[in-house]
């Protein structure tokens, strides 16, 4: 486990993260970082669960109309 500190950043608060958890994240200066809310605490995540639920309701209309988006891309 590894404990953050708490610092001021202007008139709101940050954490810094060192260089070994972007690493473990795989995000650097920039990336978006996504805060969810579980039964065993906060948990932060590059990973976006509403682009995924996105992402899987197209996935399922190309499977649908794949003959049409062939006709389309030509």
């Amino acid at each position: 486990m590894t404990a953050l500190k708490i610092t001021s950043v202007g008139n709101s608060a940050g954490v810094l993260l060192p260089k070994e958890l972007l690493t473990k994240l795989r995000v650097d200066k920039g990336d978006v970082l996504h805060v969810i809310e579980t039964e065993n605490g906060i948990e932060l995540t590059p990973y976006d669960p509403e682009f995924d639920a996105q992402l899987a309701v197209a996935e399922d209309i190309m499977r649908e109309d794949r003959d049409i988006l062939r006709k389309l891309a030509k």
